[in-house]
C-alpha cells in the first residue's frame, strides 16, 4: 500500500470505521474526514492516522479533506431522513462534490460506495438517490470505482442486533411479507477488505463492484438463524407489506421513527449480487457466511448504522 494518504469520508461510521481499520492494518496512511470524528475510537495504529472535521454537504471542508491525498472512499450512508439530512442532500449532491472537487485536485482514485438495487425506477427515494449518486459521481470522476454492498452484518451492526433484540423481548416475531424476501448479507470486514483491493487494483476503476456474501438467504431464514444461535423458539407471523406501509406512514410524523416507507419498500424487493458485475470472488475476498460470525457479531451490543 503507498504511503500517501487514503481520505475516508464517514470514517467513523459502522462500514468506514472498518474500511480504516483495514487500510491502517495493510500500512496505510489514513485521514479520516467525518463531521463527528470524536466518535473515533482509539487506534492500534494512530502514527498513520489523522481525523478532519468536515461536513460532506460544505465544499470548503471536503476540500480540506482532499488536500494532498492520493486516493478517496466516500462511505457516507444516510439510511433515514432528518432535517437538512437529505437522501437528496447526502447521496446526490454531496456525493458528487466529493467526485467533482477530487477529480480538481488530481486525486487517482475514488472509490464510491452505494449499494445493491440502486436504480432510478425505484419507488423509493432513498434507492432512487444511490442510482442519481453514482451517476453524478461517475460524470465528475470518469474512473470512479462503485461498490454496492448488500445489507451489512457484524459486530455493532443494526441487522442482525435488531433481529436479536426483536427476538428477545416477544414470543412473536413479525416478518415482512411471508418472510420470503431473498437478501445477500455481507459481513462488514469483508466490504473493507474489497475497498482495499479495489485501491490496489488499477483494473476495477471505472467498474461496478456487487458485494455480497457466501449465501443467499430468505428473510426468515436469516431470522432462523439468529434464533437457533440464541436457541429460542419464537412464532413467525406474516405481516402484509400493506400493513407494515400503513404504520409506516402513520409513523412519518415521529421523529426517529423505527419504520419508514423506505425501509418497508426496501423489504419487498431481493437484495442480491447481479450479473456482469465484479463480485467478492474476483477481487480475492473470501466471503463469510452469517452463520461463521454470529459468535463475532453478539460479542458486541447493537450499534449505529449511519456511516457519518
Amino acid at each position: 500500500m503507498p504511503e500517501a494518504v487514503i481520505t475516508v469520508f464517514g470514517g467513523t461510521g459502522f462500514l468506514g470505521s472498518a474500511i480504516v481499520r483495514t487500510l491502517l492494518q495493510q500500512g496505510a496512511r489514513v485521514r479520516i474526514a467525518a463531521r463527528r470524528p470524536e466518535r473515533l475510537h482509539p487506534s492500534e495504529h494512530p502514527e498513520r492516522l489523522t481525523t478532519l472535521r468536515a461536513d460532506i454537504t460544505d465544499v470548503a471542508s471536503v476540500s480540506a479533506a482532499l488536500d494532498g491525498c492520493r486516493a478517496v472512499v466516500n462511505a457516507i450512508g444516510l439510511y433515514v431522513e432528518h432535517g437538512a439530512d437529505t437522501f437528496e442532500a447526502v447521496h446526490v449532491r454531496a456525493a458528487e462534490n466529493v467526485a467533482r472537487l477530487a477529480a480538481q485536485a488530481g486525486v487517482e482514485q475514488l472509490v464510491h460506495v452505494s449499494g445493491i438495487g440502486a436504480s432510478a425506477d425505484s419507488s423509493s427515494s432513498y434507492v432512487r438517490a444511490r442510482a442519481d449518486g453514482e451517476r453524478r459521481v461517475s460524470d465528475s470522476f470518469g474512473d470512479a470505482s462503485i461498490l454496492r454492498p448488500s445489507v451489512l452484518f457484524g459486530p455493532g451492526d443494526s441487522f442482525l442486533s435488531t433481529i436479536d433484540g426483536i427476538s428477545r423481548l416477544s414470543p412473536i416475531f413479525p416478518l415482512f411479507g411471508d418472510g420470503g424476501t431473498r437478501m445477500q448479507p455481507v459481513y462488514v470486514d469483508d466490504v473493507a477488505e474489497a475497498v482495499a483491493r479495489v485501491l490496489e487494483d488499477s483494473t476495477t476503476r471505472a467498474r461496478i463492484c456487487e458485494l455480497g456474501g457466501p449465501r443467499i438467504y430468505t428473510y426468515r431464514e436469516i431470522i432462523e438463524c439468529v434464533l437457533d444461535y440464541r436457541r429460542r423458539r419464537r412464532v413467525l407471523m406474516p405481516v402484509p407489506f400493506g400493513i407494515w406501509a400503513a404504520q409506516a406512514k402513520l409513523l412519518a410524523v415521529v421523529p426517529s421513527a423505527p419504520l419508514t416507507e423506505d425501509q418497508v419498500i426496501l423489504m419487498r424487493d431481493d437484495n442480491v449480487v447481479g450479473d456482469g458485475v465484479v463480485t467478492l470472488k474476483d477481487l480475492g475476498v473470501t466471503a463469510r457466511s452469517i452463520e461463521d460470525m454470529l459468535p463475532v457479531c453478539f460479542r458486541q451490543g447493537p450499534g449505529a448504522a449511519e456511516n457519518r
